[in-house]
């Protein structure tokens, strides 16, 4: 019996294997072969799928289309988007080139990414011809520049300049000389400043923006220049009790604005944008705790300083000028800075401490 019972066991063991045992071996069989590939490659390989998208660029004032970008990837930022579409129309080279997301909208900046501006696989974007463009540091030069040589060729009384024949025999006034003084320093530091402390950015500007700065900035000194170096100038109505305070003034200004601006572009520099501008331990940048754009409160200023130490009506002309746009410029920067923080402090104003 025991015999028998090892015999079927024995029996059990040698049993063919069925026919579904084979089919699976096979399978893996084949399987194996099919994704066995060279050494060292992994046996399964995932191809990674990416999506394009396609820029449309239409004409701003037509509407009409100009060309269509494709294969543009979803990191690509605008300015990508404007050297495509340099190689496509060559006659527009990228820096003149605008791009908006509506026909009448704002231009997008050159930092931002498609991806933030998808909404499908198709993007269309309206192009503005911004014209002739230049770059900041040389607009900046050119306007600084020029007033500095005007009122120099005035100063010194280029023959002819003002039709007098015995020019000579009138004496200058001092306030001549410390105006000279005053107005060359103005415009030397705003030239250093311009070479060695601001950073400006890669865009540019329009060549329009370029002549009208121009044609404010060195009519305005030619006009200056004319009645203050005049033969026939005569001096402030309280003489040195109004020129010598109104000289300390302008000189503190003038270290103002730069102290300030010194503490702008630090902050730029080192990239922290997670605080707004604070004072330093210097006293004349502790005017960044009543106002928001104290530079611009220093400029104004200087040359209210400057219309009080002359006392000609074109200098209070430019001052008025001046000052309005630096309001207009001080109120945009304010409101942008209550906008960005949260904690901005509310006692702040935009130029003139608890007035404007």
């Amino acid at each position: 019996m025991h015999a028998l019972h090892k015999s079927r066991t024995a029996t059990e063991e040698i049993k063919p294997p069925s026919k579904q045992s084979s089919l699976k071996s096979l399978l893996s069989l084949s399987q194996f072969v099919l994704t066995s590939g060279q050494p060292g490659q992994p046996a399964f390989q995932k191809h990674s799928r990416i999506s394009y998208l396609e820029v449309e660029v239409l004409d701003a004032q037509t509407r009409k289309q100009i060309c269509i970008l494709e294969k543009m990837l979803p990191s690509f930022t605008i300015a990508d988007v404007k050297h495509k579409f340099y190689k496509a129309c060559p006659q527009w080279y990228p820096s003149r080139v605008g791009l908006q997301l509506e026909s009448n909208g704002p231009p997008l900046r050159e930092t931002q990414a498609l991806k933030n501006l998808a909404t499908s696989s198709i993007i269309t974007l309206y192009f503005r011809d911004l014209g002739t463009q230049i770059n900041w540091t040389t607009v900046f030069l050119t306007e600084y520049t020029g007033p500095l040589l005007i009122y120099l060729l005035f100063y010194f009384r280029l023959p002819n300049l003002y039709g007098l024949e015995d020019i000579n025999h009138y004496s200058r006034q001092p306030v001549v000389h410390l105006a000279c003084l005053c107005h060359s320093l103005h415009y030397t530091k705003q030239i250093l400043e311009t070479l060695f402390l601001h950073c400006f950015s890669n865009e540019n500007t329009a060549l329009e923006k370029l002549l009208k700065g121009c044609a404010f900035y060195w009519g305005f000194t030619a006009w200056m220049a004319y009645y203050i170096n005049h033969p026939l100038y005569t001096p402030p109505s309280f003489g040195n009790r109004q020129v010598m305070p109104a000289l300390v003034c302008f000189l503190v200004c003038g270290a103002g604005n730069y102290f300030t601006n010194a503490v702008i572009i630090q902050v730029h520099k080192t990239g922290t944008k997670n605080h707004f501008v604070r004072p330093t331990y210097n006293p004349l940048t502790w005017l960044f705790k009543l106002v928001s754009c104290p530079n611009y409160t220093y400029e104004m200023g200087a040359w209210i300083s400057f219309t009080i130490m002359t006392q000609t009506f074109p200098v209070a002309v430019f001052t008025l000028m001046l000052s309005l746009q630096l309001i207009l410029w001080a109120q945009r920067k304010h409101y942008q800075y209550q906008k960005d923080y949260k904690n901005y402090p509310s006692y702040r104003t935009a130029l003139i401490p608890f007035i404007l």
